[in-house]
């Protein structure tokens, strides 16, 4: 097994990502045959209710996870709440899951959007190399 930090997490719902605000946060690689990838989320309550719903409709889950810093890519996982608790001032998120491989890699997908923009030529360039180097998240 290997384990890492998690630094970032968001819930892909539809066309929105929901930012999961971590206290703190691990991942492991359980490298076991089936691939699984385990998840924890520590967070305050504020979506509690939200996330509570997601486990009871106990279907995949899409996640955007960002470890060991916050300026390497966002990896993707298909996932399922396996665990759920409510302390005092906090809540613990277990998710398991496989990781996606993405058809597209970061620097493809924020040109997309870049040209979505209307953007060209020598701004095109400029705001493409910027956003390589602050890699805000892409929907």
């Amino acid at each position: 097994m290997k384990t890492f930090k998690l630094v970032s997490l968001e819930i892909v719902d539809n066309d929105d990502l929901i930012n999961i605000p971590l206290k703190d946060g691990l991942i492991i690689n359980k490298e076991d045959e089936k691939s699984t990838w385990l998840l924890e989320a520590y967070s305050d309550h504020s979506l509690y209710d939200y996330v509570k719903n997601l486990d009871e409709q106990k279907k995949d889950i899409i996640v955007q996870a960002v470890i060991t810093k916050l300026d390497n890519d966002p990896a993707y996982f298909q996932t399922r709440i396996t665990s759920l608790k409510k302390f005092s001032a906090h809540m613990s998120i277990l998710f398991e899951g496989h990781l996606r491989r993405m058809r597209n890699d970061y620097s493809e997908l924020l040109l997309g959007s870049l040209l979505q923009q209307g953007l060209s030529g020598e701004a095109l360039l400029t705001e493409f190399k910027e956003k390589m180097k602050s890699k805000p998240r892409l929907k």
